[in-house]
């Protein structure tokens, strides 16, 4: 996917300038990935770049007038027009899109600068004038950086595999980080799955200067936690302020904006505040083989309001034939961040590029303003782990239990970064990605609402209402509209959420203390036909029979993993597939895994 790499180091220029073009090389996915390098031998400094063709970050290396002063960048900023304005009054020269104006920011700002930017990114920014070196990150961090150190040099890219690609040492798994996956999914903090690799912190402003190395933050959620909480009506009227002041700017573009719309609120909220005079976007919605969801019904009519086409992208028969090729494919990509469960993700931006190149999308409206949460112990069968590494999975739920302290800071630096990064990074890899949901204003405000409406939709169902009331009579996939007192809407919202349940445990299984009860539960549901009513995704079902040849072959080579007990896992695929047991969850995060290891691990070239 698009980011950054590179090597801070007093080594010999020709050999860091070999390693940085493997590292860039590697991260470079697709024909349409720009991509290119950038040196400052004199201060110890090589590095590369990937960026989608035409992107924020397309057009590098970003550079100052007199060429002291240069940015590798990742990502996109929103630079308000006014400041702009002031740049070019103040003598500056810069293209009217692209990152090229925040080398001139940084110019003026100076180490200020990086407070001041607004968006999901990442930097290296070399000041020749201060002989100064500074990598930096968003706040949240959604643009990751790994890094790895030696007493020669210190690595970073955006990518793990990118470190893995030049320093085969690395490329054995972190147990610790390895039991935080199989307890909640993700390593936790700065953890990754690999021994040796680090994650940057977000906020990170790292100062690189006289071969020293200044590691600091330019922000801390401690500073949005000191907020005051507000009134409800208070409350409310920023809210919307703030949304319709911040929606346009993730409209603007050059060319179409693709509208991943679902029949949810979050992305009703985002067209209910979309600029009147914006007309270059369109929408699409991913749904499956064949049928109708609710979200694709509900979704049609809203772009049908909007006067916006629309278009519904299917996994087609090719998904399931190539299934393997893809699983791989959004394991290597995201560095094991999205595993066998999200190879579909890759398959449907591919489709969506051919529409737009840039997509807007409400991902993590729900965690940011109504406290929505996924993030939790997935509770996998400890059979599976062998008598020495059990231990370690149980911890993990220790470990999540104390990043829980402050809600609003555990939701936007924690779930979202940590938890839900693999979908974005698998998307990333064929789109640009914008979310008006973590914006430093909307995000700093969501730490401001009154408790009584943390977890309320209403806020949301209000706004709508006022910007956009046509909006506001079309029911969500959910229900939810805003007036609750009519018996009829009422009963409607009771059949969406029952429903809704029941369509999730026909796939994902039922609590596992009932999980006997699957063979009988799964039928009914189909019979009464609300299986795929709101979930097209049926993973469960397709390791049972599509793609229970596939599951086999994984579970197969993953013997190899010393972290199993071998007996069990021979069995485990049987009764999934025979259909004796819901072993899903457990078999996403083996053949994950499994992948890994095949493919970053063992699989990756010695030598550059």
């Amino acid at each position: 996917m698009p980011g950054i790499a590179g090597i801070i180091s007093r080594k010999p220029a020709a050999e860091c300038t070999r390693a940085v073009a493997a590292m860039t090389a590697i991260m470079r996915h697709e024909s349409f990935h720009a991509s290119g390098t950038f040196s400052a031998p004199e201060l110890g400094v090589f590095a590369g770049w990937v960026a989608q063709e035409n992107s924020f970050a397309d057009h590098q290396v970003f550079q100052n007038e007199t060429k002291d002063i240069a940015l590798i960048f990742s990502g996109e900023c929103f630079v308000a027009a006014e400041t702009k304005a002031r740049l070019r009054q103040n003598g500056h020269s810069f293209a009217s899109t692209g990152g090229d104006c925040l080398v001139h920011l940084y110019e003026e700002q100076g180490e200020k600068f990086f407070a001041q930017l607004n968006g999901l990114f990442s930097g290296l920014l070399v000041d020749r004038r201060q002989r100064k070196v500074f990598l930096f990150n968003d706040r949240y961090p959604m643009e990751r950086i790994y890094w790895h150190e030696t007493a020669a040099a210190f690595y970073f890219a955006s990518e793990a595999k990118a470190l893995l690609r030049i320093l085969p040492e690395l490329r054995a798994f972190d147990e610790e980080g390895v039991a935080d996956f199989f307890g909640v999914n993700c390593p936790l903090g700065t953890r990754t799955l690999f021994r040796g690799i680090a994650r940057l912190p977000g906020g990170a402003r790292w100062t690189f200067e006289n071969g020293n190395c200044r590691r600091e933050t330019y922000f801390s959620p401690a500073e949005w936690e000191a907020l005051p909480k507000l009134p409800e009506e208070v409350y409310e009227n920023r809210l919307r302020e703030t949304f319709l002041k911040i929606a346009p700017r993730y409209f603007e573009n050059e060319s179409k904006v693709g509208v991943a719309l679902t029949g949810g609120l979050d992305t009703r909220m985002i067209m209910a505040c979309r600029p009147p005079e914006s007309r270059n976007q369109i929408c699409y919605t991913f749904t499956g083989p064949n049928g109708r969801t609710l979200d694709d019904r509900v979704a049609v009519r809203v772009a049908a309001a909007l006067g916006l086409e629309h278009h519904l992208l299917r996994l087609n028969p090719d998904f399931f034939s190539g299934f393997a090729r893809e699983a791989d494919t959004t394991v290597f990509v995201t560095d094991g961040c999205f595993g066998i469960f999200g190879a579909h993700e890759i398959y449907f931006h591919r489709q969506a590029r051919q529409l737009a190149t840039m997509r807007l999308t409400g991902n993590y409206g729900s965690e940011i303003l109504r406290a929505i949460s996924t993030f939790k112990p997935i509770g996998l069968a400890p059979q599976i782990f062998n008598d020495s590494f059990a231990g370690q999975v149980a911890a993990a739920a220790g470990r999540f239990a104390a990043e829980k302290k402050h809600p609003d800071t555990f939701a936007a630096f924690k779930e979202v970064p940590w938890n839900i990064f693999g979908s974005v990074a698998a998307g990333r890899s064929q789109v640009s990605f914008r979310t008006p949901y973590l914006d430093n204003e909307l995000v700093a405000l969501a730490y401001q609402c009154p408790v009584n409406l943390k977890k309320s939709s209403l806020p949301t169902m209000r706004l709508v209402k006022a910007c956009h009331p046509a909006l506001d009579k079309i029911p969500t996939d959910r229900g939810f509209i805003s007036d609750r007192s009519d018996p009829e809407i009422f009963l409607r919202r009771v059949f969406a959420e029952v429903t809704f349940k029941m369509d999730y445990h026909s796939n994902a299984g039922l609590p596992r203390k009932l999980g006997v009860l699957d063979p009988i539960y799964k039928p009914i549901v189909t019979a009464l036909g609300i299986t795929g009513l709101h979930k097209f995704l049926k993973y469960s079902t397709w390791f049972q029979h599509d793609l229970a040849p596939f599951v086999r072959e994984g579970i197969a080579r993953a013997r190899r993993l010393n972290f199993f007990d071998a007996k069990f896992l021979d069995g485990i695929a049987a009764q999934h597939i025979g259909g004796k047991k819901n072993f899903s969850a457990e078999l996403n995060a083996i053949l994950t895994l499994e992948s890994v290891e095949r493919q970053l691990i063992r699989g990756l070239p010695t030598g550059f």
